[in-house]
């Protein structure tokens, strides 16, 4: 049994009500899926600007229909203050995790990412603390730490903002303080560093790069490396992020509320690593691929390395990572191999 499951469990009454914002992306039907199978009630809030509603039809085939019964979709944008009340209503729990991710993008339109990450974060604060909703879990970002070079990184110490959407990033969590501040509405901001898993779009040209590179692998494209593949990440499994979002949401530790977490392993992995790790793992499913990569200029907006300390996460929340990024994408591999082919 995972720690979440066995906390969910031991809660007094069952099921409670979750409001997932982008419950049709990649983030957010994983929570989905998992709270349907702990026979939750899940409202889910999206305008499939990012989300799609294969990752929907696919959560469906994954549960009961008792419990995909419980599950009640709201097509409605965060950017309308009346779909965040109607979302809102009746929740006990919300899980925010719509926005418009990508540094590229940001820069490419940063009208565009302000408006959903910024805009539409304040309506769902609005929303949540109106309908008393007993926490608020929102998606904050690892890009938060901009230029501040420390590693690993502590969550109160941080540097200046490298693109428009780590701005968006840093001003939620400045808005989730002075809510709590302001009108003692609880929050918890999590700090994702580079999800991945399945379900997470591998097509377009802001598509994360485990996906995208695991695309043109199979496909037997060039692969394509921005810099001299030193550049590192702490790459969390999806299962990780989801431990931790329901642990932050059903915390009844006092001191861990209106805070930030780390939600990563605490490793280091180059771009270089990633690729002979992913090679490996689709040859250990079948697919060779027998290209070497393509180096190219550094992307604009990027920090050349990024590593989380998670102690914080661990002594507050309970947080325990299962997956290191080898077991993660051993994990994930057969789902992209199935979606790909």
């Amino acid at each position: 049994m995972t720690p979440y499951e066995s906390l969910l469990q031991a809660l007094p009454t069952a099921p409670k009500a979750w409001l997932i914002t982008g419950v049709a992306g990649f983030i957010g039907s994983n929570l989905l899926e998992t709270l349907l199978k702990l026979d939750q009630r899940v409202v889910g809030l999206d305008n499939f600007a990012t989300g799609h509603q294969r990752n929907l039809d696919e959560v469906q085939r994954m549960v009961s229909a008792e419990q995909w019964a419980r599950f009640n979709f709201i097509r409605g944008d965060i950017r309308s203050l009346d779909d965040c009340h109607r979302a809102c209503a009746g929740v006990d729990y919300v899980l925010h995790q719509a926005a418009l991710g990508s540094v590229p993008r940001s820069i490419n339109d940063p009208i565009t990412t302000n408006s959903a990450n910024i805009d539409g974060f304040l309506n769902m604060l609005v929303a949540a603390r109106d309908a008393k909703v007993k926490s608020f879990t929102y998606a904050a970002s690892s890009s938060t730490y901009g230029d501040h070079p420390g590693l690993p990184k502590v969550e109160d110490v941080i540097g200046k903002p490298l693109s428009p959407y780590a701005v968006t990033k840093y001003v939620n969590e400045l808005y989730a303080d002075v809510f709590a501040r302001c009108y003692g509405f609880t929050t918890i901001g999590l700090r994702y560093f580079n999800v991945f898993g399945k379900r997470q779009d591998p097509d377009g040209a802001y598509a994360a790069v485990i996906p995208k590179w695991t695309a043109s692998m199979i496909k037997g494209e060039d692969l394509y490396i921005n810099g001299d593949g030193e550049t590192s990440r702490d790459f969390c499994f999806i299962e990780n992020t989801v431990q931790a979002n329901l642990l932050a949401a059903t915390s009844v530790n006092l001191d861990a509320r209106n805070q930030v977490y780390n939600v990563a392993v605490g490793g280091r992995t180059d771009l270089n690593q990633l690729f002979s790790a992913i090679k490996q793992s689709l040859a250990n499913n079948g697919v060779s691929y027998a290209k070497a990569p393509v180096y190219r200029d550094f992307r604009a907006g990027d920090v050349r390395h990024s590593q989380a300390d998670v102690g914080k996460a661990e002594r507050l929340l309970g947080y325990t990572p299962q997956f290191n990024i080898q077991a993660g994408i051993e994990q994930a591999m057969p789902w992209y191999i199935s979606f790909l082919k």
